[in-house]
C-alpha cells in the first residue's frame, strides 16, 4: 500500500476512528462519487469539487483516487478530454439530499446543461449508496452505464480494489470486460484529501 492516501483508501481502522470522533456522522451510509471536468483548470475543478464534498455536513471523504485522462463519450465531437476521479465518501445524507448537494456542487462550478454529453466544466454523479437499488425520476441507483465506463471503473478500483457495484458485481471484474482505450492515467497530477 502507498503511503500516499491520494492513491489508497484510508485503512478501516483509521476510517473507523475518524467516523466516531466526529459527531456529525452518526450511522454512516458508504456512497461513491464520480467527478470528471473537461473545461477550464480541470485538476483545479476536480479538487475543488473533492474540497467542497468534504464541508458538506454530514460527508467525510475517505478516499480519492488517482486523476485519469479520457477521451470525451458521446457528445459533439472535437471535445477535450476529461479529467476523471473518483470519490469514496461516508454520509448520513440520504441519496436524495447528497443528489442535491453534487447539483449544488455542479453549479457553484459553472455547470451548463445545454447539450446532451457536451463539454462540461463539472459533472459529480453518484454511482453507488450503500448497495441501494432504486430507479425513480431523479436519481437511478447504481448509476446506469458505471458499469461500462472504463474512466468510472478504474479510478474506482484504485480508490477501492474491494469494491462492488450493486447488481454487477467486483469493479475489478467489471474492469476487465470494457474498452480502457483513451482512459490514461495520470499520475503527474495528484488529488488530496481535505485535510
Amino acid at each position: 500500500m502507498s503511503s500516499d492516501p491520494t492513491t489508497s483508501p484510508v485503512p478501516l481502522d483509521v476510517e473507523h476512528t475518524v467516523d466516531s470522533a466526529d459527531s456529525t456522522l452518526h450511522n454512516p451510509q458508504r456512497a461513491v462519487i464520480a467527478l470528471g471536468s473537461n473545461l477550464g483548470n480541470r485538476l483545479e475543478t476536480l479538487q475543488g469539487a473533492v474540497d467542497a464534498l468534504e464541508d458538506t455536513p454530514g460527508v467525510r471523504v475517505t478516499a480519492v483516487s488517482p486523476v485519469y485522462e479520457t477521451e470525451a463519450v458521446g457528445g459533439p465531437a472535437g471535445q477535450p478530454s476529461y479529467f476523471n476521479a473518483v470519490v469514496v465518501l461516508r454520509t448520513t445524507l440520504g441519496p436524495g439530499s447528497l443528489l442535491e448537494r453534487a447539483n449544488a456542487v455542479e453549479d457553484a462550478f459553472s455547470r451548463t446543461r445545454e447539450v446532451r454529453w457536451g463539454p462540461r466544466t463539472l459533472d459529480v454523479d453518484i454511482v453507488a449508496y450503500d448497495g441501494v437499488v432504486s430507479d425513480t425520476a431523479e436519481l437511478t441507483l447504481p448509476h446506469p452505464r458505471a458499469h461500462e465506463r472504463a474512466f468510472v471503473l478504474a479510478p474506482w478500483n484504485d480508490a477501492e480494489p474491494e469494491a462492488e457495484l450493486p447488481g454487477r458485481g467486483p469493479v475489478v471484474a467489471l474492469l476487465k470486460e470494457v474498452d480502457t482505450e483513451g482512459v490514461r492515467r495520470r499520475d503527474d497530477l495528484d488529488l488530496r484529501l481535505p485535510e
